[in-house]
């Protein structure tokens, strides 16, 4: 269940109230303001607050009053400039916050990215849900041969069904003493005379890292856009990419234009070295060019490949 009880109630409560504001607000995201997008198996991803739209990008490139032109098409010329071009600053002057459930691992990959406000859910104040993180069948995946952090091929039969159980029945009996260490056992044995079992900061240390935590993360539309290029490639961990993915569709209803120039200069472009151009251009120039005479290593040269279709040294 995305959300608990509780929390569908305040969603509920929050959405039956409106509010009237001088701010322009992105309509296409206040209609999805405060609901839950599932994600994996136990997960969300959910806006609860935002400031700033793509005029607020315009407004702060021009330094211009109010919403600057009203001209969309210059509007959208102007953004994709600034993209192109790298200027940062004005896509800073729009931030947004989100709610977002994940698995502790992704988490903790996730919280390397050090340009956003973070407030987690504390494991020493409150009990932590009996929630964790078990991976779909496709993928389900070894450990890749010629990648030390990526996937291989992806485990079938036997294989598949015992990572799964091994997965499934660690986490049941972590969770198991977890509670044990918190409430005392069957027999009513508990670890202090106050009979309150054992501290909460204590007895979340076994549990393992597929169990779910939640956070309030708050960052600006730059550097979300800079946590979305990289975990939103496919080169990314799945577990954290379909994160990403979520938020690509919330950043589409937020700032459409920006959304548009950042899916053209980040996600759909391809960054190519001055030694990766001079080859382009020794073939257009009709050049023969292979990867021993390009001056290329081996790697470089098949990630330019890659890129162009090339054939793969």
């Amino acid at each position: 269940m995305p959300l608990n009880a509780a929390q569908q109630a305040e969603v509920a409560d929050i959405r039956s109230e409106s509010y009237s504001t001088h701010r322009e607000v992105s309509p296409e995201l206040e209609a999805i303001l405060y609901e839950p997008i599932p994600v994996l198996d136990h997960g969300f991803v959910r806006v609860v607050d935002y400031m700033g739209t793509d005029s607020a990008i315009v407004q702060a490139a021009r330094v211009s009053y109010g919403k600057g032109t009203k001209k969309t098409r210059e509007d959208e010329g102007l953004i994709r400039y600034l993209l192109r071009h790298r200027h940062t600053t004005p896509f800073e002057m729009c931030e947004i916050k989100f709610h977002i459930k994940l698995p502790i691992f992704v988490a903790r990959q996730w919280i390397r990215h050090r340009t956003a406000n973070v407030n987690e859910y504390s494991g020493r104040y409150s009990i932590m849900d009996k929630e964790f993180y078990v991976p779909s069948p496709e993928h389900l995946a070894a450990q890749s041969i010629s990648n030390r952090q990526g996937r291989g091929d992806v485990l079938q039969g036997e294989e598949a069904a015992r990572a799964l159980e091994i997965i499934k029945e660690d986490a049941r009996q972590a969770y198991e003493h977890y509670e044990e260490l918190l409430n005392g056992n069957e027999e009513g044995v508990v670890f202090d005379d106050a009979k309150q079992g054992l501290a909460r900061e204590l007895a979340r240390m076994n549990l393992p890292v597929n169990f779910y935590t939640q956070w309030y993360w708050k960052i600006d539309l730059h550097n979300l856009m800079h946590f979305l290029a990289l975990r939103a490639d496919a080169h990314a961990q799945y577990e954290i990419r379909v994160y990403a993915d979520a938020m690509i569709e919330v950043l589409k209803k937020w700032v459409p234009l920006t959304y548009q120039a950042f899916m053209d200069y980040r996600m759909g472009a391809a960054e190519i070295s001055a030694k990766g151009l001079e080859i382009i251009q020794r073939r257009l120039a009709g050049e023969a060019v292979s990867q021993e005479n390009s001056g290329l290593s081996k790697r470089e040269w098949n990630e330019l490949a890659g890129i162009l279709g090339l054939e793969a040294a």
